[in-house]
């Protein structure tokens, strides 16, 4: 199904790298972008010994409302320049409460772009939102590298295959993408080698060649190094310009964790990440 619908959330600080993706992908497929912007509310602790002054609530709840504000501007001054077709909306949510306001937001939509959490300008809940969307949207997520993005049409696409359901739903949902890319690598991480199993990775790369796509398969077997680091060594030492795989996770007490490998090559990340859970 082709993609004609992107949302994407705006960070309330920066030059907006993701809605910059968001907007020149929307643009590549002729799609309408969102652009959501996220205002965290005050939460006023249970514990607090005296009542929070009033003052302090009102000021607290206007900066949250006008960061917010700031964000959509930047969005629509951005989405103008691009010419892309596009709305801008806000979420109100409460410091750590829940995120269904951003969620409904999320679910009719083909395609959610976020920006990685940046550690030198932290924003409330960012994990958190891209944890959340991820397991609870439905929809594939799109993470973009804090420190943006030098292409916008991935020609050389590497997809990480494990035969897992949701690696598979990442390459169904990346279809559109992969179909215009000029190179596709599956990689295929073997802790062990498996005796009698066939050519690990052959079935989906016959799938995709299917699709008249151009693709290679590369096993590594027994890495050094951990999923992650062999994931991000192979875009390093490759150049690939987007990375699609799998989201794992479990979530308890309402706190998602993800995967080990899922976690660090989102922290670690220097490409976008294509993900479905």
């Amino acid at each position: 199904m082709p993609i004609k619908d992107i949302l994407t959330v705006l960070d309330l600080s920066g030059d907006q790298p993701a809605a910059k993706y968001a907007l020149e992908f929307g643009r590549n497929y002729d799609a309408h972008v969102t652009g959501l912007a996220v205002s965290f509310e005050p939460v006023v602790p249970a514990f607090a010994a005296a009542p929070m002054p009033v003052d302090y609530l009102q000021a607290a709840h206007e900066q949250a409302i006008a960061a917010a504000n700031e964000a959509k501007k930047d969005f629509d001054e951005l989405a103008r320049i691009a010419g892309v077709k596009c709305e801008s909306r806000m979420a109100e949510i409460l410091t750590g409460g829940p995120l269904e306001n951003v969620l409904v937001n999320c679910r009719p939509t083909d395609l959610v772009v976020i920006g990685q959490a940046n550690p030198d300008k932290p924003e409330p809940m960012r994990e958190l939102l891209i944890e959340t969307i991820l397991f609870e949207s439905g929809v594939p997520v799109l993470l973009v590298p804090y420190i943006g993005s030098t292409t916008f049409q991935p020609e050389n696409v590497l997809v990480c295959w494990d035969g897992s359901s949701t690696a598979t739903r990442a390459i169904h949902s990346a279809l559109p993408v992969l179909e215009k890319a000029d190179k596709i690598t599956v990689l295929v991480i073997e802790k062990t080698k498996q005796a009698g199993a066939g050519q690990p990775g052959a079935e989906v790369a016959n799938y995709l060649a299917r699709h008249n796509m151009d693709v290679t398969v590369e096993v590594v077997t027994n890495p050094q190094t951990g999923v992650a680091d062999a994931v991000l060594n192979h875009v390093s030492d490759n150049s690939n310009d987007l990375v699609v795989m799998g989201g794992y996770g479990h979530s308890r007490m309402r706190e998602f964790l993800f995967g080990g490998a899922t976690r660090e090559v989102l922290e670690a990340m220097t490409v976008p990440v294509l993900m479905a859970h």
